[in-house]
């Protein structure tokens, strides 16, 4: 799925699960290295957990940031 953000640097998040569980979250634009950790440690989770982690963290000013426009992804891909 390509999900297309709001309200932060980054411009498209490309998520793919398998049997469940997310294997691979690319984001493009945004912070490269943040975005590559953040990639990294939600792999192989459970989409419920990174939302339930991810969804309402600010950066900075902004109402949203790179890891809730994940978790809103993550959220209408269920």
């Amino acid at each position: 799925m390509t999900y297309k953000t709001e309200g932060t640097c980054s411009q498209l998040i490309e998520i793919e699960l398998k049997d469940g569980v997310i294997d691979s979250v690319k984001f493009t634009g945004g912070c490269n290295g943040n975005l590559q950790g953040v990639s990294a440690l939600v792999k192989g989770m459970k989409p419920e957990d990174v939302i339930a982690k991810c969804k309402g963290i600010r950066c900075g000013f902004k109402s949203t940031s790179c890891p809730d426009q994940l978790a809103r992804a993550l959220e209408s891909m269920l």
